[in-house]
């Protein structure tokens, strides 16, 4: 009998296995696809010489996240890599704001826009290196971040305290109103919030943008050599290091309750997995309390506040395999890992605004990676493995285009929505479409079958927007990896705090099981592996490298 059950092999399944295993449990990981990663996979099904993420990519977050840096993975094959320059927002007149690792050359950049907004950047970036560490160590510790809130409150005090608070809180284009003469620095805030589901006039917005642009300037936007499969092989080889056991195209389907305690899970083949000590969940919030978990082990009130459960916008993706370069209009965009492609702000909120009426977007703002330009082993030299991914409504209402698109996401749907997708690289690439070799397209369905916690495309766990996040995450009143029922634990993107490749969620709900069933010498070790320092965060004197 194992003494954790680990259901998913995402990132932060993997993660809690690795945490429980360096604490002297025995872990057993049940992963219900054919292979480990959730999320965080790669293969070469768009062309054999190319290699393709198939759902994420880029991790400022993870160059961030000191739970990753402890466990060490460069000493079990992984390793980084980085594009020359981290992010790009072109416009169609040829103007570009560039994200660069060295902040004067960012400052720089945003000066040609407008005079004075490289002081402005300068600024954002003082107030990150005051309070940026403290920020991070309240996201990535267990809610409430009792300690490090404290720090953060003192940091506030001395770094303006209200005034900053106020920033933090600011819709993303007031903020960049406020800040910056000029469209630059305007752009990296907003784009950098749509990553979530943001709209450039939410609450809390303008906090968003800003810290992930500060993770991009500190961290840069890494990738993991050879594919994001790497980052995955990573976590499983040092799992299995450790005696953990992983078992793949095992799919979950109860979890087993006695007397008010998880004490096993059943596979959907009809085995029951006993576990001597917990059940660790890297499942949605929907799928554990509305499928795995029978409804009479859970408070009414629970079940209630899950019909207000909602999640991140829907994505629909498109891999390209392209034959050279992309043929970039603005200069700054050829060496970026990411760019964004939106035609300044206000087309972001139009963008925004026809997703919230239930519009498939006519323009859509799109994602773009370069991930040869990251790292030169995805591609063969000269080529270019390439993607982008957009938002769509999960209840399509209306098509904002003249495709008739309905959310139905048959064969016809999927093309003309790429299709879309292509012609909005088009406008600042000309040309992009005849360097296309191959594509791969990947709607909403087509998401959740890689990976049933994408419900319909849905790829943070849950909105990232003021009402779902702290103590309201993943429910009003929760905000822990801790569940009504004894023994189980939430360590998804659906617990605090929230979606990224960071591994918090398993970790929180590692150490919260630890802390129930584990004497405190065991759960000392683990605190004392949490402590090392992260290595990826030291950033090296060439940035390129």
């Amino acid at each position: 009998m194992p003494d954790a059950v680990v259901i998913g092999a995402g990132p932060n399944g993997l993660v809690a296995a690795n945490l429980l295993a360096d604490a002297g449990w025995s872990v057993e990981v049940l992963e219900a696809q054919p292979e480990a990663g959730g999320a965080v996979r790669s293969d070469r099904g768009v062309h054999p010489d190319y290699v393709n993420d198939l759902c994420s990519s880029f991790y400022p977050l993870a160059a961030a996240s000191p739970v990753l840096a402890a466990l060490r993975l460069e000493d079990h094959g992984l390793r980084w890599s980085h594009a020359p320059i981290v992010l790009a927002h072109p416009l169609t007149d040829g103007r570009c704001a560039v994200l660069e690792r060295r902040m004067p050359a960012t400052a720089d950049g945003l000066d040609r826009f407008a005079a004075g907004d490289g002081d402005a950047w300068r600024r954002l970036c003082e107030i990150w290196e005051r309070v940026g560490p403290d920020i991070l160590k309240a996201l990535f510790t267990p809610f409430p971040p009792v300690v490090a809130t404290a720090r953060l409150a003192a940091r506030l005090r001395s770094a303006g305290g209200l005034r900053l608070a106020r920033t933090l809180v600011l819709p993303v284009r007031r903020l960049g109103d406020e800040e910056f003469g000029g469209e630059g620095g305007r752009l990296l805030l907003a784009g950098n919030a749509l990553h979530a589901d943001l709209a450039p006039e939410a609450a809390g917005s303008g906090g968003f943008g800003w810290l992930m642009s500060m993770l991009g300037q500190t961290y840069g936007f890494p990738v993991p050599v050879g594919g994001a499969g790497a980052l995955t092989e990573a976590l499983v080889r040092r799992m299995e290091s450790r005696g953990g056991v992983l078992r793949c195209d095992e799919r979950v389907a109860e979890v087993v309750v006695r007397a008010g305690r998880a004490v096993a899970v059943r596979t959907a083949g009809g085995e029951t997995v006993p576990a001597g000590r917990a059940v660790l969940a890297d499942v949605s919030v929907p799928s554990l309390y509305g499928e795995l978990v029978d409804r009479r082990h859970l408070p009414t009130r629970l079940l209630a506040d899950l019909r207000r459960f909602q999640w991140d916008f829907a994505t629909f993706k498109v891999d390209w395999a392209l034959d050279g370069p992309v043929p970039w209009t603005a200069p700054g965009a050829a060496t970026a890992g990411t760019v964004h492609l939106a035609d300044g702000v206000d087309e972001l909120t139009r963008f925004a605004a026809q997703l919230a009426a239930g519009r498939v977007p006519d323009r859509p703002f799109a994602l773009f990676g370069q991930m040869t330009t990251a790292d030169a082993t995805r591609s063969p030299a000269g080529t270019e493995s390439a993607w982008a991914y957009t938002h769509v409504p999960h209840d399509v209402r209306a098509d904002a285009g003249e495709d008739g698109i309905t959310g139905a996401w048959r064969d016809g749907e999927r093309q003309a929505m790429a299709d879309r997708v292509e012609e909005q690289v088009e406008r600042y690439a000309p040309g992009f479409r005849s360097r296309i070799r191959a594509r791969r397209i990947l709607a909403p369905p087509t998401l959740q079958a890689l990976d049933a916690n994408l419900h319909g495309g849905a790829i943070n766990g849950g909105t990232t927007a003021m009402h779902q996040q702290l103590v309201f995450r993943p429910v009003p009143g929760t905000g822990r990896p801790e569940t009504p029922v004894k023994g189980l634990f939430l360590a998804s993107a659906g617990a605090h705090p929230g979606g990224g490749v960071h591994g918090a969620p398993g970790a929180n709900a590692a150490r919260a099981a630890l802390r129930k069933r584990s004497p405190s010498s065991a759960l000392s070790r683990l605190q004392r592996s949490l402590t090392g320092r992260n290595r990826l965060g030291e950033r090296p004197d060439d940035p390129t490298e």
